[in-house]
């Protein structure tokens, strides 16, 4: 394998002319689904990749339970440097597990922790806080326990036709269950840190998914703009990177611009006989190979070592 038995580590970077594509000519519900599905793709062969590698790196370390035909010097010359690599590979998969781990237990909980405080709220879909920081966010609970929480200063602050939007904004993100999107990704950057840019574009795509199904709802794309706008104003944000709320600093002022203007076409890909399309079709194209190409390696890998056992 040589060098290639790195591949699941840096092509990731493959994916970033295909986030920002997505961004600009898919609909952001096809956008945000793709990049999730990649990210996760790509995200779990680099974490499988590393794996394998600090099996390599250091079966030949005295007394390690693995199996002595892991040392053997067909497995070693799958590798690079095996002794350098397997070695690095040891803090990085720390980190890696560290970090996925530290991102997925602070996200459930804060979703706990927001449940207990409003446990003994009245209102079963809506939960009006009476505080002076404006925020608003959706709270995912599996179905029926799924809540839209708001403060008074965020009402306050926006018009009827405003708080409207609000809330058909908010139970967008709950009805598509954008948090597990937010949630994948933020695992597949800590996992690989050439996936931050697919995070980035899911967490624009997936507001931009809810701003699209919202001005449906409401009837006027002018007003939700409006509302983005002002709640972005007042707002703090959300309790958490992986719950979705009306306003996040980021991506804001692109969204008020999309919604500005018509709304993105019904058809899911555009035609590969546009420019736009040729574009997006070969960067996905592209991207799903450099994925094909991640998995092969780590399976070939994982196949190396299983055959070395068997020796």
């Amino acid at each position: 394998m040589g060098i290639f038995a790195l591949l699941p580590l840096v092509l990731p970077l493959t994916a970033w002319p295909v986030a920002r594509l997505a961004e600009l000519h898919l609909h952001p519900r096809t956008a945000t689904r793709l990049l999730t599905g990649v990210a996760s793709v790509m995200a779990v062969c680099s974490t499988l990749c590393l794996a394998l590698l600090m099996v390599v790196g250091t079966a030949r370390l005295p007394g390690n339970p693995l199996p002595d035909g892991w040392s053997g010097p067909e497995v070693r010359n799958a590798v690079p440097y095996d002794e350098i690599v397997g070695t690095a590979a040891i803090p990085a998969l720390a980190l890696v597990v560290a970090g996925c781990a530290r991102a997925l237990w602070r996200h459930r909980w804060t979703v706990r922790r927001a449940h207990r405080t409003l446990a003994g709220l009245p209102g079963r879909s809506v939960a009006v806080l009476p505080e002076t920081e404006p925020y608003a966010y959706a709270l995912p609970g599996g179905g029926s326990q799924d809540r839209i929480v708001v403060t008074t200063a965020l009402l306050d602050g926006l018009t009827s036709a405003e708080r409207r939007a609000l809330f058909a904004h908010e139970r967008a993100h709950l009805t598509a269950r954008h948090h597990r999107h937010l949630l994948a990704v933020r695992l597949a950057a800590r996992a690989n840190p050439f996936l931050v840019p697919l995070r980035t574009a899911v967490v624009y795509t997936a507001e931009r998914w809810a701003d699209e199904e919202a001005a449906r709802a409401v009837g006027s794309r002018r007003v939700l703009a409006r509302a983005i706008g002002r709640a972005a104003l007042l707002s703090r944000g959300t309790p958490a990177p992986t719950l979705a709320g009306l306003a996040t600093a980021g991506p804001v002022p692109r969204r008020v611009a999309a919604l500005l203007g018509p709304a993105p076409a019904p058809r899911t890909w555009p035609s590969v006989f546009t420019s736009a399309g040729l574009a997006v079709w070969g960067a996905a194209a592209g991207t799903l190979l450099s994925a094909m190409s991640s998995a092969n390696s780590a399976v070939t890998m994982f196949l190396v070592l299983c055959a070395a056992e068997s020796l």
